[in-house]
C-alpha cells in the first residue's frame, strides 16, 4: 500500500489528464484578413463535441476549414466551409475526399472591417455545426 503522499499527487495527474478531453485534428486554410488559424481552429473546437471524436477519432479524420470573401465596397461578402476528410493511412496526410461539408454564405451591406472579421467567425460556427449536426445527435 502506497502512502498518502504518493497517492494525492498520482491522482491529480491522472484527473487533469482525463480531463483534457479528446485529440482534435484541426486544419485551417483561410483568409488571413478574415480569420487567423488559431481563432478558426478555436471556433471548430467550440463546436465539435467529444462524441464526434470517438466517432471519427482525430488518428483517421481531419476537419478543414476555408473562410473566403471580404470587403466589396460596405458590403461584406463571406464563404465559410468545413469539411471532415480522411487521413492516410501511412503518412497521415489529409486526403480530399470529404465524408461530409457544409458552406455558410453571408452578405452584410454597410459593414465595417471588424464586422466582417466577426461575420466570417459565426458563419464558420454555423457550417462547423451543420456538418457535426449531419454526423452525430447534438
Amino acid at each position: 500500500m502506497l502512502p498518502a503522499v504518493v497517492m494525492i499527487p498520482v491522482l491529480l495527474l491522472s484527473a487533469t489528464a482525463w480531463a483534457a478531453g479528446p485529440k482534435t485534428n484541426l486544419v485551417d486554410h483561410s483568409s488571413d484578413l478574415l480569420i487567423d488559424a488559431a481563432a478558426a481552429k478555436a471556433a471548430m473546437g467550440e463546436s465539435i463535441p467529444a462524441k464526434v471524436w470517438k466517432a471519427y477519432p482525430a488518428s483517421k479524420w481531419a476537419f478543414v476549414s476555408q473562410v473566403e470573401g471580404g470587403m466589396k465596397g460596405t458590403t461584406c461578402v463571406i464563404a465559410a466551409r468545413v469539411m471532415l476528410l480522411p487521413l492516410t493511412p501511412t503518412v497521415k496526410a489529409v486526403l480530399f475526399r470529404p465524408e461530409k461539408t457544409a458552406t455558410a454564405f453571408d452578405a452584410v451591406v454597410n459593414s465595417s472591417t471588424e464586422a466582417c472579421k466577426a461575420t466570417a467567425k459565426d458563419k464558420l460556427k454555423e457550417a462547423t455545426e451543420a456538418v457535426v449536426s449531419s454526423l452525430v445527435k447534438i
